[in-house]
């Protein structure tokens, strides 16, 4: 990766309240107690960068570096990434209507490389040496993997049923992991006790600036792959909301740049499990901020989050864009993501499953019609989730 690239960051802002907090110190959230948002000197990026020049490099997510925080490449901590591909579910819609960006092809198999990639190279170029986070699963074997790439301490707190192959890949990259009994939002308050005292810096979703800026890069990414222009509507598991929040920063960025015409914005559409749908709840009551969700349960545990401090952005970037939000439940996803399987060949996490149950509630109500180009997020390999227990014993003593 080449040292010339140029920095265009010039400050954070408060997500609720536009305040303006200085690049180069570590914050976490906003004076307001709410997310930082990264700009960016997009002027200059305009006059300067040429975004089929900036697409044709080869380092995935990485090539859009004047977009991104970073500002020395030592800081950079890569492990392979690739452009993640957009294979349409030909057999089951009509031509190129449904298309899944399939996040599994990044390492450590999930979307969730991007934005800690992100997070561990700014914390890197802070000066911070031990970070810390609640994970549902797959964010932590990502800041795992790319904290030890770069020698910084990790301390991960799960709940105890998170699926052990993510427990397990989590401590053999490298991390400290804690199993707890509790769901995610506890796991985070026992992160910030720990944080207050000074043992670590709290990585938590949108409790810190850059996160978000990985994952803006599927936004990015997306719209120079359908050739700078957006599909009619986009499918997104929500949890945190990173991605969804992300992308629509990274889609107002191309505007601005001149890159992708506002005409063209997609519809936002979050999309959560009925077992745990505190934004769908928030959306369809016409609130701003989404209540907690008490008794959380799905299957799906990368979408169960009870309440998400980036509550307000992920509401106003699904009405801004016409969009909205969905829930289905765990008996859909299962049948989602057997029907993928099955007869398009692709495996889908429980979570990138939700979308297309999704999609297919969104067909029958007509908010999507069957001439829409719709894309869904599968935000993780599915080989790293349980799956039905199959084959029959057979006696090879027996003739065929």
């Amino acid at each position: 990766m080449r040292d010339e690239f140029a920095n265009f960051l010039t400050h954070l802002e408060c997500g609720l309240t536009g305040d303006r907090h200085e690049a180069g110190q570590v914050h976490g959230l906003s004076k307001a107690g709410k997310p930082l948002l990264a700009r960016y000197d997009l002027g200059a990026i305009k006059s300067g960068v040429d975004r089929d020049a900036v697409w044709a490099r080869t380092n995935g997510f990485w090539k859009w570096r004047e977009l991104l925080p970073v500002a020395q490449t030592k800081n950079v901590c890569a492990l392979g990434e690739v452009d993640t591909p957009l294979i349409a579910l030909d057999n089951l819609h009509a031509k190129g209507t449904v298309i899944v960006k399939d996040e599994g092809r990044l390492p450590t198999g999930s979307f969730k490389a991007r934005g800690l990639a992100l997070a561990v190279a700014m914390a890197k170029e802070l000066g911070l040496d031990h970070l810390a986070m609640p994970t549902n699963g797959n964010a932590g074997s990502a800041l795992a993997a790319y904290a030890s790439r770069v020698g910084i301490q990790t301390t991960i707190v799960c709940p105890d049923d998170t699926p052990a192959i993510n427990i397990e890949e989590t401590e053999l990259q490298g991390a400290k992991v804690y199993k707890a009994n509790g769901l995610i939002n506890a796991c985070g308050a026992w992160v910030k006790a720990g944080a207050d005292k000074g043992l670590w810096f709290d990585l938590s979703t949108l409790k810190e600036p850059y996160r978000i800026e990985g994952k803006k890069t599927m936004g990015l990414e997306l719209a120079a792959q359908m050739g700078w222009t957006l599909p009619d509507v986009i499918f997104y598991p929500t949890g945190g909301g990173t991605g969804l929040i992300g992308m629509w920063k990274a889609f107002d960025e191309l505007i601005k740049l001149g890159w992708l015409e506002k005409e063209d914005l997609p519809r936002m559409v979050a999309v959560q499990a009925s077992g745990c749908a505190p934004i769908v709840r928030a959306y369809d009551a016409g609130e701003r901020f989404a209540r907690a969700w008490e008794d959380a349960h799905t299957f799906a545990a990368g979408i169960r989050v009870p309440a998400a401090v980036g509550d307000f952005l992920i509401l106003d970037a699904v009405r801004d864009s016409g969009g909205f939000a969905v829930a289905v439940d765990d008996e859909a996803i299962e049948a989602a993501r057997t029907s993928v399987a099955r007869k398009e060949g692709l495996l889908l996490c429980p979570e990138g499953a939700a979308t297309y149950a999704a999609y297919l509630v969104a067909r029958e109500t007509g908010q999507v019609s069957q001439d829409e180009r719709a894309v869904l997020f599968n935000c993780a390999t599915g080989l790293k989730y349980p799956m039905p227990t199959a084959g029959e014993a057979l006696d090879l003593a027996n003739p065929a």
